[in-house]
């Protein structure tokens, strides 16, 4: 039994999802992985399911959900399904390999062997480590974690960052019933929560790599709520609604 759970989102993923499960399995370090599904059209489910029957039954796990729910509940969910289990470390990454499995194993030791609660694939740790974005999406991506950390006093430079390792404890005490948002906010929500219930967060550098096949989520209203979700968030800490789970 794998101590280590892959969290993948998928909608619409079929031309990456058999090759991005692929690359995990393939990591000398035992990894299992969830997809969970928001009812893709194309087919992305059945992949999962056949390689499940195929090939990595006890491994690959399939959570399908009906219709397209947003990336922050699919992690919710994900995040629920693993705590009933027995992962220690629990992770979000991306199908479409903009994050690098290679990665996994770093991100791991961070939190098993750094003490880290909670460790951060972070594309501006040690400058702007992106490829194949335009500039304007970069500038974006860059500037909206700088405002984050000026409006939240939060010591992460890639708020936003969707690649990520948890500790079963930080989301056992995390009230994740009370995670609102559901893009970029969410990933700034997670990491603002749990560094104010005290757990330490470590960026470990990593380069992010531009989808190369199917078609990307983002849109101006995921920027919009991460604009104005930071402002909500930091009344919330000041008004003490961010409390660990009783």
């Amino acid at each position: 039994m794998s101590d280590s759970i892959v969290l993948i989102p998928t909608y619409n993923e079929k031309e990456n999802i058999e090759n991005i499960i692929r690359a995990v399995f393939a990591l000398e370090k035992d990894f299992h992985i969830l997809v969970i599904d928001d009812g893709s059209p194309d087919g992305t489910a059945s992949i999962v399911r056949r390689l499940m029957s195929e090939e990595f039954a006890g491994r690959l796990f399939i959570e399908e959900r009906k219709g397209k729910l947003g990336l922050g509940t699919a992690y919710i969910h994900g995040f629920g399904w693993a705590l009933q289990r027995s992962y220690d470390y629990i992770f979000e990454m991306d199908a479409d390999f903009s994050h690098d499995p290679a990665d996994l194993p770093r991100l791991y030791a961070a939190c098993r062997e750094g003490g880290s609660d909670v460790s951060v694939g972070s594309r501006y740790s040690t400058g702007v480590n992106v490829v194949n974005w335009p500039i304007g999406r970069v500038l974006m991506s860059y500037f909206a974690s700088q405002y984050v950390r000026f409006v939240t006093g939060l010591d992460v430079r890639d708020t936003t960052a969707g690649f990520v390792c948890y500790r079963r404890e930080v989301l056992e005490t995390i009230r994740l019933n009370r995670i609102r948002f559901k893009g970029y906010a969410f990933q700034i929500e997670m990491k603002y929560t749990a560094h104010l219930l005290g757990f330490t967060i470590k960026e470990v550098s990593v380069i992010f790599v531009n989808r190369r096949s199917g078609v990307s989520k983002m849109n101006s209203s995921i920027f919009g709520e991460a604009f104005f979700g930071v402002i909500e968030l930091r009344w919330r800490k000041i008004a003490g609604k961010i409390k660990p789970r009783s």
